[in-house]
């Protein structure tokens, strides 16, 4: 993950740090990023701590990482992380989340369809000994029913296949206490399902439910694609029983082949058979070889997995990290994923 997140980090006095860091990933939201720090500025300057706002901008196109950087040098309680390309949103987060210096972190998108006023509403279930608040969706504003639908059904499944309880209708809105991001620092893997991640630790986690918005401005960058190749990470991710699903299809065609071939046998001693057939071959051919496929796609995402992990590249790169001091740009090697 980051090396940069130390494996202890004591909770130091208001004037040396800030005690609450809101992490936003940003990708092409320079639409949004006005209305989205102005919001969170609104709700954190009512709670009694201090805090900052950590920007991680995912190699934007649009000019988000700029607009960002002008900001940053002027505001105390801005640090942008700007990052060396797009290196996806997980990526993001887990840099945010490894910038971040608070006692305790909030995961936000910059969509705004997940509500800042909500805040403070986390920062008492975690002063009250909570060290995960995950946020639960009870409505999805703005989405089409195929999308809910299909949102709904894949938490499920996510759950009757993963040997870990993964809170469905929750995404990545929710805080983390200092103990919880240690905790994620320790993990190293570079093919990440955050929402995953964030259950596998197991600490002490309160839900909060409450209702998502449509996007406050820009167009998401999620599509139907996308979101079937994350659906497939978390499942790949922890589950292995896709590959004992394999199995059970390839025993199933062999069974199928055999009972059949065994049909055609005692049909053509019995009966007699002309040379025919080429239709009932041909279907079990494609059936078989179907199925030959799909095990052999299952096991080559396992083993691409496995190859990433082996390669041990950092999961993402810095190129800068933007804030008000006494150099208002600094850039370190050190920055990257790397475990």
């Amino acid at each position: 993950m980051n090396s940069r997140l130390p494996l202890s980090r004591p909770i130091l006095t208001q004037t040396h740090r800030p005690l609450l860091s809101i992490v936003v990933p940003a990708y092409n939201e320079i639409d949004v990023m006005p209305l989205c720090l102005a919001r969170l500025r609104r709700v954190l300057d009512t709670l009694p701590m201090s805090y900052e706002i950590v920007v991680v901008d995912d190699g934007s196109t649009d000019g988000t990482g700029d607009l960002l950087a002008a900001w940053a040098v002027t505001a105390s309680d801005l640090k942008v992380v700007r990052l060396a390309r797009n290196f996806g949103k997980e990526a993001a987060l887990t840099a945010g989340l490894g910038h971040a210096d608070g006692a305790a972190a909030i995961a936000l998108d910059a969509d705004l369809q997940d509500p800042p006023e909500r805040i403070p509403e986390m920062v008492r279930a975690w002063e009250s000994g909570a060290d995960v608040v995950a946020m639960r969706r009870r409505s999805r504003e703005g989405e089409s029913w195929a999308k809910r639908t299909s949102a709904h059904l894949f938490y499920r499944l996510l759950n009757r296949l993963s040997d870990i309880h993964i809170p469905p209708d929750t995404g990545d809105f929710r805080l983390l206490s200092r103990r919880a991001l240690i905790a994620m620092a320790e993990l190293p893997e570079r093919n990440r399902y955050m929402k995953g991640l964030f259950a596998w630790i197991g600490l002490p986690t309160t839900t909060l439910y409450y209702d998502r918005a449509a996007r406050a401005a820009g167009h998401s960058k999620w599509n139907y694609a996308r979101l079937a190749g994350l659906a497939f990470e978390g499942i790949t991710s922890f589950s292995i029983r896709p590959l004992r699903w394999s199995i059970g299809a390839g025993l199933a065609a062999a069974a199928f082949g055999a009972a059949y071939g065994l049909y055609i046998v005692v049909k053509t001693t019995l009966l007699g058979e002309a040379v025919a057939g080429y239709p009932s071959l041909m279907a079990v051919i494609t059936l078989l070889g179907g199925v030959q496929l799909l095990t052999l796609g299952v096991l080559g995402e396992y083993v691409g997995k496995a190859y990433i992990e082996a390669k041990q590249r950092p999961l993402y790169q810095v190129r800068d990290v933007v804030r008000r001091s006494a150099s208002e740009e600094m850039t370190s090697p050190a920055q990257t994923g790397s475990p």
